[in-house]
């Protein structure tokens, strides 16, 4: 269990690296279908297929990848040091506002084809190819469980063999184990390491799915510092318990989040944007682009359980928990619900006037899983990543206590 620990915060770390690949690659065809992406002369020298800075921080704003020029630097800073971008001279290892020339490496033949390079180029073929049709990613159950687009592992080793992939078994065995430790599949409820066996695995990452740039900064912060401890959970400033950072005092007319019942309702006045939201960081809830109306305002800060829940025994026979599948549209301000807690994560507070609220999401359900992945053994900040990274629409499966 202490070797899966390790390996897990090994993971989580190059799945942001993926991540990072992923968007930035995005990026770059989008620049290029915009003709922001093209030759430029600059003192007598022509440089083929770079960009100007300044011209793309001003994409960045406009096409609402960054609230501001501050925060699309950022951006295009974290993927220079991610070997995604690079001066077209290499005279800077800073990304600057200005009239500079910059060009992705994918672009001049410069990118670094590593080994954790060539494992995510391998696993991202395998997921193109096991998502066509006749797919082994299936919905699947192990433990009671359901898993949507699961597979055993020995299924896999049966499709790398058959479609030429390895030679042989035990070759197929060390390419799912690598895949697994350089966070491309895992085992679905991430206990154990890869198998050739029944036990069920799924891609974590999504490769299809658009990414939204602004995603990558909170995501390298988490995946560096990994799992917090407890006690920070409530005291840091990013925790999704606190509503807005660096905002003037409470002012009305704004929504509230409901955490208890009417008879010891606490509330927290201020946007969605401080519980699970799609809006990127800093949006308001009338005002997307303005903080001026956002107060700054601890959302709950104890807990509303009435005693503590393991995940041992939610999944127990007879517990004393109706489970429920609910379906969260989305909508431009997010879903609307507070996540709190490690293993298992429950909901700590849902807006009143929000998605999550007309789906039947209540406090103190725990969340088990998301759009068929289970999370019970996650913490309140990967909950929060996979639901943001994710499709706008979710699927949750709670557990409710029995009142």
């Amino acid at each position: 269990m202490e070797r899966m620990g390790s390996i897990h915060r090994k993971v989580m770390v190059r799945q942001h690296k993926a991540e990072v690949m992923i968007a930035g690659e995005q990026l770059r065809l989008r620049l290029h279908d915009g003709k922001l992406i093209k030759d430029h002369r600059y003192h007598l020298r022509t440089y083929p297929n770079c960009f100007v800075a300044q011209e793309v921080i001003a994409w960045l704003v406009n096409h609402k990848e960054a609230p501001n020029r501050q925060v699309a630097l950022q951006l295009m800073q974290h993927l220079i040091e991610h070997d995604i971008v690079h001066h077209v001279c290499d005279k800077s290892p800073d990304f600057k506002d200005a009239k500079l020339l910059y060009r992705f490496r994918k672009d001049d033949g410069t990118f670094p084809f590593n080994t954790e390079v060539k494992v995510f180029m391998r696993g991202q073929v395998l997921y193109e190819h096991l998502s066509g049709r006749d797919s082994i990613l299936q919905l699947r159950e192990e433990k009671g469980v359901s898993y949507q687009r699961s597979f055993p592992g020995c299924q896999l080793i049966d499709w790398l063999l058959q479609n030429g992939e390895v030679p042989s078994r035990r070759q197929g065995l060390e390419l799912s184990r690598t895949l697994l430790e350089h966070g491309i599949i895992q085992h679905v409820s991430l206990k154990h390491h890869f198998f050739d066996s029944a036990l069920l695995y799924q891609f974590c990452i999504n490769f299809r799915r658009r990414r939204r740039l602004s995603e990558l900064l909170s995501e390298g912060e988490a995946d560096a510092e990994g799992v917090a401890p407890q006690r920070q959970e409530e005291e840091h400033p990013d925790s999704p318990f606190v509503l807005r950072k660096n905002a003037p005092p409470p002012v009305e007319g704004n929504t509230t989040f409901v955490s208890v019942q009417r008879s010891d309702l606490k509330v927290a006045s201020g946007a969605r944007g401080g519980a699970i939201t799609n809006q990127q960081a800093g949006s308001g809830y009338g005002n997307p682009n303005s903080l001026s109306s956002v107060p700054v305002v601890r959302c709950n800060p104890k807990s509303v359980l009435r005693r503590n829940v393991t995940c041992e025994e939610l999944l127990s026979p007879g517990a004393p928990f109706i489970r429920r599948v609910l379906t969260v549209f989305g909508d431009a301000l997010g879903w609307g619900l507070v996540v709190r807690g490690r293993s298992p994560c429950y909901v700590q507070a849902v807006d009143p006037s929000s998605p999550a609220a007309t789906a039947g999401v209540k406090v103190r359900q725990f969340v088990c899983q998301v759009n068929g992945r289970s999370v019970l053994h996650l913490d309140y900040r990967a909950l929060r990543k996979l639901v943001m990274t994710g499709p706008r629409t979710i699927v949750l499966e709670v557990m409710q206590p029995i009142d």
